[in-house]
């Protein structure tokens, strides 16, 4: 017995439901940009799948349909629809998706408005990078060097990290080259790694690394290249009296020098990159209008307009086509459908969804992150009226473009705890208040986490110690003994 004959109408209408649910719930949680993608992607992939590329006026639209719907009528009263209940069916089908067969039904900008999208998506694509051991391999084609030395300096430039520090020590290094490398032979190899640009690479360590970007020209060469060496952690931990009467140097020579090697690269290979960078595509705009906050959709501009061909309603209504054929386009023409539907459907959840988000976060957008309150995936899908698990799909990676900024819709979802007025405050806000009475501080003295905790109470906040540190150290923000200038 088929198991489909005992289930219920209901749980059968559900499994027959599922492929569409599941792609609904795909194509919410995925970004614009991976969307896009996907979309192009059924564009190849689906045969009945056509792109909006014309104008046309809604008079056309009407003729188009009427057109449409006179070729479903003698579809329908074909001899073979008649008496196959499959092919009745199947131009019931084209009757009931006469809309998708139009693509007149979605709307469009003029053609000046789609010039200057492309123009947009032109000017705002990423350019290649060039890699760190690229540009060390371009320098050193121009150089004239014997084949074996020059085979030991691409073998020192392919361990070279993406930061510019080699990997390995220089023995091993030169140990796995094809050829017999002498000592003298791979530290000149390695010499010649680190004359070349950025200053700095091919360090073996964070000193080298300094000492590498300094010019021996310098009038304070010295100093510098014995701070460097022998001082590095007075340095960082701030000890620069301890230093001046070390090096017998007064203390404003010390800071001056100091302020120099702040300005060194510890990372020359950071100005590389082997991965394109990343844009950021709002999906969401707020803005002030009359004094209310306006949400708009405006990420899907890139997005292409799709329908179902028209073409394709001859093979629902049987004009000379078998059944297989006929089950075959079907099957294609749900699957565009069920795309055509969900995507309609994605915009109306993130639409409803960041509205709600604008509506409860509204003093954010009139007085800044210190008014963030305190929200909850919860308590927005309770506001609109969906499962929690819609609203973390309808926020994932998507960005919204406000008065304050460009935000991840996650950003206004934040913890918080009950201040000393009885409300409640997001835990952003005191992140920001730490950041604001660490700027404030006296840097001769600065204020140790029991005394931030203590002006963070002070301000209603009841913050332990403990918590100050672990949002001192997420922040990056060094610990009092380092923050002091002497």
């Amino acid at each position: 017995m088929r198991i489909d004959t005992i289930l219920s109408p209901q749980l059968r209408q559900q499994m027959k439901l599922a492929p569409q649910v599941i792609q609904s719930i795909e194509i919410l949680q995925l970004p614009m940009l991976a969307l896009v993608e996907h979309v192009q992607q059924e564009l190849m992939d689906n045969p009945v799948l056509e792109e909006v590329a014309d104008d046309e006026k809604d008079e056309q639209k009407t003729d188009e349909q009427k057109t449409l719907d006179e070729a479903l009528t003698e579809g329908k009263n074909q001899e073979e629809a008649q008496e196959d209940e499959e092919f009745k069916r199947l131009g019931e089908m084209a009757d009931d998706w006469g809309d998708y067969f139009s693509q007149t039904t979605i709307k469009r900008s003029n053609a000046v408005d789609e010039r200057d999208r492309k123009q947009e998506a032109l000017e705002n694509t990423a350019a290649g990078s060039i890699s760190l051991q690229d540009y060390l391999l371009g320098q050193l084609s121009v150089m004239e060097l014997d084949d074996s030395l020059m085979t030991i300096c691409e073998n020192i430039i392919f361990n070279v990290s993406d930061i510019g520090y080699l990997v390995s020590p220089l023995e091993e290094i030169v140990g796995s080259a094809e050829i017999t490398v002498s000592t003298e032979q791979a530290n000149t190899a390695l010499e010649i790694i680190q004359s070349m640009e950025p200053l700095g690479v091919g360090a073996r360590n964070l000193k080298e690394c300094l000492l590498l970007q300094l010019d021996k020209r310098d009038p304070d060469y010295d100093i510098v290249k014995e701070l460097i060496s022998n001082h590095l952690e007075d340095v960082e931990t701030k000890k620069y009296k301890l230093i001046a009467k070390n090096l017998g140097y007064n203390l404003e020579l010390i800071k001056k020098i100091i302020e120099f090697i702040k300005t060194l690269n510890p990372k020359p290979g950071s100005l590389f990159s082997n991965e394109r960078i990343p844009y950021v595509t709002p999906e969401v705009k707020v803005d002030c209008v009359d004094g209310k906050y306006d949400v708009t959709l405006v990420g899907d501009h890139n997005l292409p307009r799709i329908y179902i061909s028209s073409f394709y309603r001859d093979v629902l209504n049987g004009k000379g086509y078998d059944l297989n054929t006929r089950r075959y386009i079907r099957k294609k023409i749900e699957s565009a459908k069920w795309l055509i539907d969900a995507i309609e459907q994605r915009k109306g959840t993130l639409y409803k969804v960041a509205v709600k988000i604008v509506e409860m976060q509204t003093k954010f957008f009139e007085e800044g992150t210190l008014a963030l309150r305190t929200l909850k995936m919860q308590d927005v899908a309770d506001a609109v009226g969906i499962h929690v698990s819609t609203v973390s799909r309808a926020i994932a990676h998507k960005y919204i473009q406000t008065p304050k900024g460009i935000y991840e819709l996650k950003y206004f979802f934040t913890g918080g705890f009950m201040n000393a007025d009885g409300n409640m405050e997001s835990w952003e806000a005191t992140r920001q208040k730490l950041a604001k009475i660490v700027n404030e501080e006296d840097k001769l003295n600065p204020l140790s986490d029991e005394e931030i905790a203590a002006k963070l109470r002070k301000m209603g906040g009841d913050i332990a110690r403990r918590t100050v540190t672990k949002y001192r150290r997420n922040m990056k923000i060094p610990s009092s003994r380092k923050r002091r200038e002497c």
